[in-house]
């Protein structure tokens, strides 16, 4: 069942900024899925194993950890909150002008995607680069601050560098939540028909992480887009290479990848991203309604 205002409830819902913001900070507890997802996206070469043996080399279990502190959790909290309040005002619209559950959950998902990924994503997604970027190149003896890093960025490309590859970012979050959210409550919706359940019955705890987690693997059919945006966001100097176009765009980026790597290259990563997406979607699906419900409630 899609989000519902309580009885008498009116206006908006403000209190769904706090709960997202909440509920995403839980979410990085999956940062290893996470590290892990970025390397092998950059590094299209490597399988999982090496992958994880070369984030381990670089730090142990801190390399699989690295951006964590404090940028993968001030982009968290806010591009949390941004995405639950829009996702859900969008949603309760939605079902209050009759459209099915799925349908509402796609809307919501697709709108607090793009929302998130243009009002909060672009600086932090880089900072959370920068610092990856960072620890490749201590690995190589290149020894850089955060702050060189970053400022070596804006020298050269300025603003638009430090928002590079944030169009990318907004087509992957469109595509990530609303594919979450609309299998979710369409998981949700096929599991009450099974059950015998109406539209109003609630669902049990595990009825509803079962559909966030059919939501979170199958949103990963969109991995090319995350590829083409780590390729567009990679500052090591080791990314050089003579077919690689100057200027990147979505475009452009998607076709150099092509002719690189093959298809396998556009789903390198697609493993700890499952894992991750299904983390993500119970966190913002299933705990945030239970949360949201609580909120209601007191």
């Amino acid at each position: 069942m899609a989000i519902q205002r309580e009885p008498g409830q009116k206006g908006i819902n403000w209190s769904n900024i706090a709960v997202g913001a909440i509920m995403n900070m839980v979410t990085t507890l999956g940062q290893p899925l996470e590290v892990l997802k970025t390397q092998m996206a950059a590094n299209r070469s490597q399988t999982l194993l090496e992958a994880t043996k070369s984030v381990w080399g670089r730090g142990g279990v801190a390399g699989l950890y690295q951006g964590l502190i404090p940028w993968a959790w001030i982009e968290a909290s806010t591009k949390g909150g941004v995405l639950l309040f829009t996702a859900s005002e969008v949603e309760t619209a939605g079902v209050g002008m009759g459209v099915s559950p799925a349908t509402a959950g796609l809307l919501g998902g697709m709108s607090g995607g793009i929302a998130q990924a243009y009002a909060t994503m672009g600086f932090t997604t880089c900072m959370k680069t920068v610092e990856i970027t960072r620890h490749k190149e201590a690995a190589v003896g290149v020894q850089r601050s955060t702050f060189q890093v970053f400022m070596d960025i804006y020298r050269r490309e300025g603003i638009r560098g430090i928002n590079k590859g944030v169009n990318a970012v907004a087509v992957r979050q469109c595509t990530n939540w609303g594919s979450r959210m609309g299998f979710a409550r369409l998981a949700e919706t096929t599991i009450r028909n099974v059950r015998g359940k109406g539209e109003n019955d609630k669902l049990g705890a595990m009825d509803k992480i079962l559909a966030s987690s059919i939501g979170g693997a199958l949103a990963t059919w969109n991995q090319p887009i995350e590829v083409v945006r780590v390729e567009m966001q990679s500052m090591a100097k080791t990314t050089a290479n003579a077919n690689r176009p100057a200027k990147l765009t979505i475009f452009n980026t998607l076709g150099f990848i092509y002719k690189e790597n093959g298809i396998k290259g556009l789903y390198r990563g697609v493993t700890p991203r499952i894992g991750l997406g299904i983390w993500q979607t119970i966190c913002m699906v299933s705990f945030a309604d239970y949360l949201k419900a609580w909120v209601k409630k007191n």
